[in-house]
């Protein structure tokens, strides 16, 4: 299937993804960013219809296999689960292996525009290289897919386009605003007037909410006298407001994100000395998977702002991404 604009959030922590589809609704979709080595060989293939079949796809980079999707194991043997957090992840082959996952289960065969977004500190150092390896004519192992142009633009981005169309007069061309896109692996802040972006009171910091698991981890390994591997489940259990079941036990995670506090205050505190005491701001829109970790001590820095929770977080910036790409695509038509 051909598609005008296809939008993806490789993020470290979900792959998000979204396209127009026929109806002219937005189509989204969204799996954990792991993508392991695929199993050599498939025991549920002989269950004889007992177990469930698993929704994932086998992606090959490379003449490697690996296996990415929703139902994707969120736990493996001493904790490899096929993630990547490190600086560089964009240009590793975990990373198109999520976004070759994206366009597979989107049905999708040719891309006119695909937008992809990077951290904005990443944005001068990755944004050439990713429009390279992306565009043109590959085959991940399921036929061939045609990509005809990469549009990178920074993550946060998209949460201000959709705040923006949210409200039926968009945003002032004067009205400054405050966009924090709390990741997995980053937090990224952009400072915005209008639809326009203040480059030197933007930026990003490593430390999204992985740290924050990690550290729960830790605390929790402490206290169990165990180590915990599985920050994948605590991600899973903060998100769906339930305990973390460990050894038999079910662990109320409320007071490990309390003990966490420190982390999310020391990069809270470095974008406090980027963007200053921001007078003028008409608010503070929070975005990301990570949005609700963030929240209690950003109103602390700032207790005089407005503090917005976009709706839907977690995938927002793709639904952004969509409309940068589709507004991007109706000018250059216009044009021609």
């Amino acid at each position: 299937m051909k598609t005008p604009v296809f939008a993806v959030d490789v993020g470290y922590g979900n792959t998000k993804y979204a396209h127009r589809a026929a109806s002219g609704t937005v189509a989204t979709g969204m799996f954990p960013s792991l993508a392991p080595l695929a199993a050599s060989r498939s025991l549920s293939s002989f269950s004889e219809g007992v177990l469930g079949v698993r929704k994932v796809v086998t992606v090959t980079i490379d003449s490697i296999e690996y296996e990415v999707g929703p139902d994707v194991p969120l736990t493996a043997a001493y904790g490899k689960t096929g993630r990547a957090l490190a600086d560089d992840y964009v240009l590793s082959d975990n990373y198109a292996a999520l976004l070759f996952g994206a366009i597979h289960f989107a049905g999708l065969t040719h891309i006119e525009r695909l937008v992809l977004g990077l951290p904005v500190h990443n944005m001068k150092k990755y944004a050439a290289a990713l429009r390279e390896r992306f565009t043109g004519e590959f085959d991940y192992g399921h036929g061939r897919i045609l990509i005809d142009k990469v549009v990178v633009i920074p993550q946060p981005m998209g949460s201000l386009v959709i705040a923006t169309s949210s409200r039926n007069g968009g945003f002032g061309r004067d009205d400054e605003h405050l966009v924090v896109d709390v990741g997995y692996f980053t937090t990224d802040w952009l400072y915005a007037v209008g639809i326009s972006m203040d480059d030197k009171r933007s930026d990003g910091e490593p430390g999204g909410a992985s740290q924050v698991y990690q550290r729960i981890a830790t605390l929790i390994g402490d206290d169990e006298g165990e180590q915990v591997e599985g920050i994948e489940l605590i991600d899973k259990a903060l998100r769906e407001k339930k305990p973390y079941f460990f050894f038999g036990k079910n662990i109320d995670l409320a007071p490990y994100v309390q003990k966490a506090e420190p982390i999310i205050s020391g990069v809270v505190k470095k974008m406090q000395n980027n963007v200053g005491r921001m007078p003028n701001v008409r608010s503070i829109i929070l975005s990301g998977g990570g949005a609700a970790l963030y929240a209690t001590a950003i109103r602390r820095a700032f207790p005089r702002l407005v503090i917005e929770l976009i709706d839907s977080p977690c995938i927002a910036n793709a639904r952004g991404f969509l409309l940068v790409g589709e507004a991007g695509l109706a000018r250059e038509r216009r044009a021609a």
